[in-house]
């Protein structure tokens, strides 16, 4: 792709528009940058580029500045309907996502995980194997630094997750080999419904052919469903046993290929859930369609801890253990944490509201949550739907829900943070709220 003395204009300058900008410029590009905050606002963005050639459209958006422009290039939370976005629709200019940017400049095949929930700690868990088994691969996109960063390096593999804001304005984009663990609402303050939604993650597979490979989660009905529209080599993962696959049973992950089986005893794997075991599933068929020997794929399931703000592990205090899910900012990824425990629950949860239904909530708050405190934005709006299935409390903060569920827990219980809501009513993100979280337990 030619970008020299092209004018282009990326629309919002987070992360994934400051690693854009730089690589606009290395490749000859004449570039302008928009975004609807003030210069104050994004001092630090505007001094981490500080003495490039980039001219900065600040606080507002105009039509006029499309003039002229060639490609525009928007940051992953900028929505479609955004006003620039869609003149740049109307008078033909081109749209690229910064994942479509970077695959036409990448060398390299890559591994692209996507999905409602998982996606972290299965791509995580996919670097770490390849790592293990010596190839030259790097953890990146939706997590971590974003793929445009890597198109240069000297990689083998990248293990890439993938969100579907990325997925929205790719033309070409082709993994070698492509995941999708769940579907299950999300976003839905972004997308018209849940079928526009569903349709976006799968846009992932489009461009695949018969020598790439799709890998699927059989448990899914809507994810299972795209078998039959895909053109790529399928492989399955999920519970019930298959001839040739990935299944799982009670203390065990099984791949089974044309040559036999391969067995990863779970008893001593660090990471908890029925959740995980998918994301391990999902794991293992990419590392044994690529050949990582057995025992690597075991010693890293064994050794993986787990990531912050995933079901993770804060402390144990007077018999109480308390878990940060701050990660969990849907509907269906509290569902899977739930579904975690066998103990009573008190059940911390609130934030911005993303239009998902709160209702797939009621059985399992029903029957593991003893206590549902609830703050943020949207707490009026899950009381509604959830309040009458347990005890169920309104607080002002994070600091209150904290003290509330430690005033009411008992020996046995589980505190958890899994807020099924985003974070943007009192946090930067999810993980400045499962830091605040996990110092508020600290200190207790």
């Amino acid at each position: 792709m030619e970008l020299s003395d092209k004018k282009v204009l990326v629309v919002g300058l987070a992360r994934t528009g400051i690693e854009c900008a730089r690589f606009l410029l290395n490749q000859g590009a004449k570039v302008a940058v928009s975004d609807l905050r003030s210069e104050t606002d994004l001092s630090q963005e505007i001094e981490a580029l500080k003495g490039l050639p980039i001219d900065y459209l600040l606080g507002r958006e105009e039509r006029r500045w499309l003039d002229d422009v060639e490609l525009v290039v928007p940051s992953p939370g900028v929505p479609p309907f955004n006003p620039l976005l869609q003149e740049a629709c109307s008078r033909g200019v081109q749209i690229l996502s910064e994942v479509e940017l970077a695959y036409r400049f990448l060398r390299f095949p890559i591994i692209a995980i996507t999905g409602t929930n998982g996606k972290s700690t299965a791509t995580t868990l996919v670097g770490l194997m390849l790592k293990a088994n010596g190839s030259r691969v790097f953890v990146g996109g939706n997590i971590g630094a974003p793929l445009i960063g890597f198109v240069a390096g000297n990689w083998e593999w990248g293990a890439v997750e993938i969100s579907s804001f990325q997925l929205e304005w790719i033309q070409e984009f082709r993994p070698r080999m492509a995941v999708l663990l769940n579907l299950t609402e999300d976003h839905l303050d972004r997308y018209p419904d849940f079928a526009a939604y569903c349709r976006t993650k799968e846009k992932m597979f489009e461009h695949q052919t018969r020598e790439d490979i799709a890998i699927l989660n059989r448990d899914d009905p809507l994810v299972w469903a795209m078998r039959e529209r895909r053109r790529a080599k399928i492989i399955s993962f999920g519970f019930s046993e298959i001839d040739q696959g990935v299944f799982a049973r009670s203390a065990e992950i099984v791949w089974r290929g044309a040559a036999g089986e391969e067995r990863f005893p779970l008893r001593h794997v660090k990471i908890q859930g029925v959740h995980n075991v998918e994301n391990m599933m999902a794991a293992i068929a990419v590392a044994k369609a690529i050949g990582v020997p057995a025992q690597i794929i075991q010693q890293t399931l064994e050794e993986f801890p787990g990531l912050e703000h995933r079901l993770e592990f804060v402390r144990e205090k007077d018999g109480v253990r308390y878990y940060n899910d701050s990660k969990g900012t849907n509907v269906g990824a509290v569902v899977k944490s739930l579904a975690s425990f066998s103990v009573p629950v008190i059940l911390l949860a609130g934030g911005v509201d993303k239009g998902g239904d709160y209702g797939v909530l009621r059985e399992g708050v029903g029957k593991k949550v003893k206590r549902l405190v609830l703050f943020g934005a949207a707490k009026d709006l899950i009381a509604a739907s959830l309040g009458r299935e347990t005890q169920t409390v309104i607080v002002n903060d994070m600091e209150a829900a904290v003290r509330d569920a430690y005033q009411h827990a008992r020996p046995g219980d589980v505190v958890l943070l899994s807020p099924a809501c985003s974070s943007f009513d009192m946090f930067r993100n999810y993980a400045e709220r499962g830091r605040v979280f996990k110092s508020l337990v600290q200190s207790l």
